[in-house]
This record gives C-alpha cells, sequence and structure tokens, in this order.
C-alpha cells in the first residue's frame, strides 16, 4: 500500500534529524483558524503548494517556491499548503522558509508526521501550522495534538471515517481536515465531507475538505458542508495557477 511506502520513507528520514532545533528567524505567526474564520464572504481556500503527488505523477516542474507563493496569495488564499515530502511528493522542508519570507497569511507543513522532531522542525521552519493524519498516528493523535499546540502550531488533523473523526474530536483540534481520498486506494469520493461533516460541525469544530475539487462547481457542490477547502493539484497543474485559484475562492 502507498501510504505504508510512505511512512516507511519517512521513518528513514526522520531517523536522521537532530535532536533539537533553533526558534524560527522570524516572528510573524499567522493563524489559519483566524484566517478561515475571516474569509470575508469568498470562499476560504488554502492552496497547496506541491510539485508531484502518487496518484499523478510530475504535475509541476521547476517551480519558484517564493514566485507561486506570492501568485497565490496575491489570487485570495486565506493560507498556504506546503508540501514537504520528498519523494512522492517532490518537497522539502526548507520550502517553508521561502514560503513563508515571502507572504503574510499562514503556512501549514503538510507532511507525514511520526515523531514529535518533525513538529519541532516546523516550528523551525516558520510553519503556522502542521497537518497531523489519523490513520498515521492512530492512538498517539491526541497526545500529537497537544505536542504541535505546545510548539505553537495550529494542527490540522486529517480524518477519512466515522472512527477516525471520533478520534479527532476526542483531541484539542479545533481543525479537522475531511480527505476525501482514500490513502489506501488512492481513489476520491467529495462523498466523505458529506457523510462525516455533520457529526464534526456538531461538536464545533472547523471543517476543512481536501481533495477532489475540480472545479468551480465541485466546490459550490461542497462549501455547504466545510469551512474551507485545501487544493493542491487542480491548481499547480493549471498553465494559470492564480487565475484558477481566483475560480475556486470566488465561485
Amino acid at each position: 500500500m502507498i501510504l505504508d511506502d510512505i511512512v516507511r520513507r519517512t521513518e528513514k528520514r526522520v531517523a536522521l534529524l537532530p535532536e533539537t532545533f533553533p526558534e524560527p528567524p522570524w516572528d510573524n505567526h499567522a493563524s489559519l483558524i483566524k484566517a478561515i474564520r475571516e474569509r470575508e464572504g469568498k470562499n476560504a481556500v488554502i492552496a497547496e503548494i506541491k510539485c508531484a503527488s502518487p496518484s499523478r505523477g510530475i504535475i509541476r516542474r521547476n517551480v519558484d517556491m517564493a514566485q507561486m507563493a506570492g501568485v497565490l496569495a496575491g489570487a485570495g488564499c486565506v493560507a498556504l499548503s506546503v508540501l514537504t515530502e520528498p519523494y512522492f511528493f517532490g518537497g522539502t522542508g526548507q520550502d517553508i522558509p521561502l514560503v513563508k519570507s515571502t507572504v503574510n497569511i499562514p503556512v501549514l507543513r503538510k507532511d507525514f508526521i511520526i515523531d514529535e522532531r518533525q513538529i519541532a522542525e516546523s516550528r523551525a521552519l516558520g510553519a503556522d501550522a502542521v497537518l497531523l493524519i489519523a490513520s498515521v498516528l492512530g492512538k498517539r493523535l491526541p497526545a500529537f495534538v497537544d505536542m504541535a499546540m505546545d510548539y505553537h502550531l495550529e494542527p490540522l488533523v486529517e480524518v477519512h471515517n466515522a472512527d477516525e473523526a471520533e478520534s479527532a474530536l476526542g483531541t484539542q483540534a479545533t481543525l479537522i481536515g475531511i480527505n476525501n481520498r482514500n490513502l489506501a486506494t488512492m481513489t476520491i469520493d467529495r462523498s466523505t465531507t458529506r457523510i462525516l461533516s455533520g457529526n464534526i460541525r456538531g461538536k464545533g469544530k472547523l471543517i476543512v475538505s481536501e481533495s477532489g475539487m475540480r472545479s468551480a462547481d465541485d466546490v459550490r457542490e461542497m462549501r455547504g458542508y466545510c469551512d474551507a477547502f485545501l487544493i493542491g493539484s487542480s491548481i499547480m497543474s493549471d498553465k494559470q495557477p492564480g487565475k484558477k485559484l481566483e475560480e475556486f475562492v470566488c465561485a
């Protein structure tokens, strides 16, 4: 299964990380929660900068991270997600400071977090928020949510089914991401957000619908079930990523 391969690769990366990290070189923390809540009547889109994926292969070559960040921020996203997994998604942790130094909006580190050192690293790189995947962390999820908050990072907890949603609701996380992609099969079904949103909304959490938004129609169809969208491939594969993002924001 592809997720198992990714986690095994991640374990090898983590083994090379130092035990401690310095403080970030700047103190311009931005809140992802606040950005979603203050979207000013437009759709709250977290635009994801990623170069490749296991399901699509190369999405965009030779990406200038700082330039792309400026284009997407200018097109109206409430935050940027930076995918830092190198082997399957073509990213690197050093992409975060490049993006963070360019924009004032929140920056989410999206990776496969399995160790506290990755949390500390995310803070040192300048991230404002960090993705925590329920299916990867299992029973360790509550501890990692607390850990992220201790490092002054906002955790976005990703779930895909009812059991994972219940696990996420048992943590302190405010942001729950519903991934419409099944990480075991890599297939997408947007009904996942519709099915899981009611219970999560009932607990006062903010919902981010992840994966499967290809057009403005998709956003209009789904916005009643979530508070924000995380969109990457559709934006990054377009010849005019800024214009494509504007379609989602203004849908």
